[in-house]
């Protein structure tokens, strides 16, 4: 049993509850973990990895993401998002076109300073140890990229619908923060949905209420390839006579490839048209394994 699960996450639920959830329904000792942490506020796409897919998760965390939020103009909260106390309100005095021409300033490279109540850790504890504690620590701002945030609806009261495409390390609520900051009124991000994780999207998720339904047999057949996940690299192939070697673990000789090698960071290996791992190109024009998944 070796793929990718797509989970539409639920509210309330962590990342890990929902891995836990779908581990009892699969064979006993079957290797699973998700590829990308969503908080409990936030819902929506939750990829799960399984069995040997499991030695994929550094090639698919990475990938460029979307996301719909709600920012809540005049509310300031010590969270960031929905779920803090609130320390400040603002009467709001900003309109849709004031929203819409502050969103370029946040597309590209930004800087963010992470919120106190996230798992960046500090001398051992996680930040969010350390702010239920009461305690308060300087946290130095992060460069990230953010490609694009666009206004989709404005839903009164001061509440504005964005979707959000950006890659790792990028916090929504604090981007959400950061608006309202910049339009003077403060703001927080009153909810999150993640509808896009690399290849996976909501239209092929399933609710934990489908995973239930379902088992075993069931999920197997819902599996994506392991090979879906990594499409954006580039791909290297052999014949199926050299089955015996590559399982062996000997790099991927030069005149064994159907084209030379690509001189990049890592790229897919098909033994005889299966998918077998993944490999680093070397100099020399070979291929070594990163990850052998053959069996």
């Amino acid at each position: 049993m070796d793929g990718f699960l797509v989970l539409n996450k639920p509210l309330g639920k962590t990342s890990s509850d929902c891995v836990v959830f779908v581990r009892k329904r699969l064979p006993r000792g079957t290797a699973i973990g998700h590829g990308g942490t969503l908080d409990p506020m936030a819902s929506g796409v939750l990829p799960v990895c399984v069995g040997a897919a499991t030695r994929l998760f550094d090639y698919i965390i990475d990938k460029q993401k979307t996301y719909v939020a709600e920012l809540q103009l005049g509310v300031v909260t010590d969270t960031q998002d929905a779920t803090g106390a609130v320390v400040e309100t603002r009467s709001v005095n900003v309109t849709e076109a004031d929203v819409r021409a502050a969103l370029p300033r946040f597309i590209g490279e930004i800087w963010q300073r992470p919120p106190m109540y996230s798992a960046i850790k500090r001398g051992g504890k996680r930040l969010y140890e350390l702010a239920r504690r009461g305690e308060s620590v300087e946290v130095a701002p992060r460069a990230c990229r953010v490609d694009d945030v666009r206004l989709t609806a404005s839903l009164g009261d001061g509440r504005y619908r964005l979707e959000v495409d950006c890659g790792k390390g990028v916090y929504i609520r604090t981007l959400c923060h950061d608006i309202g900051a910049y339009l003077g009124c403060g703001g927080h991000m009153a909810t999150l949905e993640r509808t896009r994780a690399g290849v996976f999207t909501l239209e092929n998720a399933l609710t934990l209420e489908e995973v239930d339904a379902l088992g075993a047999d069931g999920l197997e057949a819902r599996l994506l390839p392991m090979d879906a996940a990594i499409a954006h690299l580039s791909a290297v192939r052999v014949e199926a006579r050299h089955r015996a070697a590559v399982r062996n673990g000997m790099p991927l000789r030069p005149e064994w490839l159907d084209a030379p090698a690509p001189q990049v960071e890592a790229v897919r290996v098909y033994v005889g048209g299966e998918f077998a791992g993944i490999g680093a190109p070397r100099e020399d024009g070979s291929v070594r394994f990163r990850a052998m998944l053959l069996k």
